[in-house]
């Protein structure tokens, strides 16, 4: 039981340390890490359900609490429509588009 403990204990330090080492060199904290992982997550998916929008290659990428989409679209109005989504979506804070109008 004990040595169970321990390898759990051991699986989960080499699976957090290359998190928080990574987290530490760009500024973030492993819970900033895990909030804009999620936040990004919730995002893209809310974008893959949108009809308007699922097709379009729109990169997400989060820094925290802020959403910057980049790609290209059709028209201001899905670039409007995918920014509309994105600041909607829990956890955001601020959204910024670098969206291309691509007719």
């Amino acid at each position: 039981m004990i040595r169970t403990y321990l390898r759990s204990i051991s699986l989960a330090t080499v699976l957090l340390t290359p998190v928080a080492i990574s987290a530490a060199g760009c500024g973030k904290s492993v819970g900033n890490v895990i909030d804009d992982a999620t936040i990004t997550g919730r995002v893209k998916t809310a974008l893959l359900n949108d009809p308007d929008v699922a097709g379009l290659k729109i990169d997400v990428d989060t820094f925290k609490g802020v959403v910057t989409l980049s790609g290209a679209v059709k028209s201001r109005e899905e670039a409007d429509k995918a920014q509309a989504i994105a600041r909607r979506t829990p956890g955001v804070t601020d959204v910024k588009s670098t969206l291309q109008i691509n007719p």
